[in-house]
C-alpha cells in the first residue's frame, strides 16, 4: 500500500499504458482520477477496477488538447475527490505515419496541442494547485525513447516526445524547491491500440524485435512498476530522471 492516502490523476487511461498505471496506483491505495476524451471507455476501466479494488477509481472525460477542459478537470478534481498530489501524463496522439517532410500542418498543430502544450497545462493546473496548498508531489510524463533518438516516420511525434524530456528536466530544477518532483518515463515498442500500427504490420514489429535484446515488445503492465515507484516515497530524492523501459533496444546496435 505505498500510496495509502493519495490522490493521482492518470490521463489517457481509458485503455493501455494509462489503465495499467491506473490499477497498480489503486492496488496501491491512491484514490485514482482518471481522464481521456471519452467517458465510455473511462468508466469500463473505471468498473473493472473498483471490481478488484472499490471505490478506487474516479472517471472524467476531457481532452488533453483543450485548456478549458483541463481547467474544469483539476477543478473537479479538487473539490470532489482531492487535490492530485500525483500526475501522471500520458494522452497522447500521432495522426501522421510517413516522412517527416510530408507532415501536414494539422497533424503537426494537434500533436504539439495534446503531446506538449496538453502536457504543461496539466502540470501548471496541478503544480500551482500543490503550490498554494503546501503539498509534496510527483509528476510523471510519459515520452518514448523517440524523444532519445531519431524517429524514423514519426518525426513531429518523436519532437513532441523530445520536448517532454525537455520540460521535465527544467521543471525538476524549478518545482524542486517545492518538493514537487518531475520524472520522465521513456517507452519503448508497448503492445497497446496506440502503437497497433507498428506492433500488427510484420515489417515494422520485426525492425523493432530483431534489434531488441529481449526479442520482444512490452506490454503495458511493464511500464506500471516504474510509475509506482516514481509515484511513491521509495523515489523522494529522484527527479529530472528518465527512466527508459525498451528491453535495451536504444542500447543495442
Amino acid at each position: 500500500m505505498r500510496l495509502e492516502g493519495k490522490v493521482a490523476l492518470v490521463t489517457g487511461a481509458s485503455r493501455g499504458i494509462g489503465e495499467a498505471i491506473a490499477r497498480s496506483f489503486a492496488a496501491e491505495g491512491a484514490k485514482v482520477i482518471i481522464a481521456s476524451r471519452k467517458i465510455e471507455g473511462l468508466t469500463a476501466v473505471a468498473d473493472a477496477i473498483n471490481a478488484d479494488y472499490p471505490d478506487s477509481v474516479f472517471p472524467k472525460a476531457c481532452h488533453m488538447g483543450h485548456q478549458d477542459q483541463i481547467d474544469e478537470l483539476f477543478s473537479w478534481a479538487s473539490e470532489t475527490i482531492g487535490t492530485p498530489q500525483i500526475l501522471v501524463n500520458n494522452a497522447a496522439t500521432n495522426p501522421y505515419f510517413g516522412p517527416m517532410l510530408d507532415t501536414p500542418e494539422g497533424a503537426w498543430d494537434k500533436t504539439f496541442e495534446v503531446n506538449v502544450k496538453g502536457y504543461f497545462s496539466a502540470i501548471k493546473a496541478v503544480a500551482t494547485r500543490l503550490i498554494d496548498e503546501g503539498l509534496p508531489g510527483s509528476i510523471i510524463n510519459v515520452s518514448s525513447i523517440y524523444g532519445l533518438r531519431g524517429a524514423a516516420l514519426q518525426g513531429v511525434y518523436g519532437m513532441t516526445k523530445a520536448a517532454v524530456v525537455s520540460m521535465g528536466r527544467t521543471l525538476a530544477v524549478e518545482l524542486g524547491p517545492a518538493n514537487i518532483r518531475v520524472n520522465t518515463i521513456c517507452p519503448g515498442l508497448v503492445e497497446t491500440k496506440f502503437a497497433s500500427v507498428i506492433v500488427n504490420t510484420p515489417e515494422f514489429s520485426k525492425v523493432y524485435t530483431d534489434r531488441d535484446p529481449l526479442g520482444r515488445w512490452a506490454q503495458p503492465e511493464e511500464i506500471a512498476g516504474i510509475a509506482v515507484y516514481l509515484a511513491s516515497d521509495e523515489s523522494s530524492y529522484t527527479t529530472g530522471q528518465e527512466f527508459v523501459i525498451d528491453g535495451g533496444y536504444i542500447n543495442a546496435g
